[in-house]
């Protein structure tokens, strides 16, 4: 009884000063950088990249700071040798990056500012584990796609939010791709990881017509 007095439920000041806190809290969990993927089926170039950057900029026009990511299923590091007619033409960053051209769509479509950490790839991503197990990051465990790769990919998107309101992931391909089993694996955990709530997935695919 001392204890719901003290609360003031019968609406003395001590209860609305408990009720402000609880705003206040609310608030703060509210704040919580949420996560959207989009993910593309049957063929790749739908339009993924456009859906994303729209995305991102109609929840800037709600006030909202955003981000993108752009994740690529590829061996190479990055696109900077590939042939412009397979990938289209790179993007360059402001950090000097060479980029997927996506980046592009996101800067035009939103105030974002892109840079080398908005873009991993399958390469880079095995690079940087490749690395922490020669250094001997990894204590002599059996380095493996789950959890390591996971992990990483992971750490990327957790590295690229940043605190941000929204943090828009693109993975590259179509999710038939066995290329992007590890990506598709990591943004299945992130719903665990950041809660259910924090999380959205968009699919995109052919509809012919």
């Amino acid at each position: 009884m001392k204890a719901r007095l003290a609360l003031g439920v019968d609406g003395s000041r001590s209860g609305r000063a408990s009720a402000a806190a609880l705003t206040r809290r609310t608030l703060v969990r509210a704040k919580r950088t949420k996560y959207i993927f989009v993910t593309g089926g049957v063929v790749s170039s739908l339009g993924k990249g456009l859906a994303s950057a729209s995305i991102g900029a109609l929840l800037e026009n709600r006030g909202l700071e955003i981000t993108h990511l752009k994740l690529d299923p590829y061996i190479n590091v990055d696109p900077g040798t590939m042939s412009p007619f397979q990938h289209g033409e790179v993007f360059v960053t402001d950090d000097g990056a060479e980029t997927d051209l996506d980046l592009g769509h996101y800067e035009r479509f939103t105030t974002a500012q892109m840079g080398r950490f908005n873009n991993f790839t399958t390469g880079r991503i095995y690079n940087a584990v490749i690395q922490k197990e020669r250094r001997g990051e990894y204590l002599g465990k059996t380095v493996q796609v789950i959890p390591h790769i996971t992990d990483e990919i992971k750490a990327a998107i957790r590295q690229t939010a940043d605190s941000l309101d929204c943090c828009i992931d693109e993975v590259g391909g179509t999710v038939g791709d066995i290329e992007s089993l590890p990506f598709l694996e990591a943004i299945r955990q992130k719903k665990y990881d950041v809660g259910a709530e924090n999380v959205c997935y968009n699919h995109l695919t052919l509809l012919p017509y």
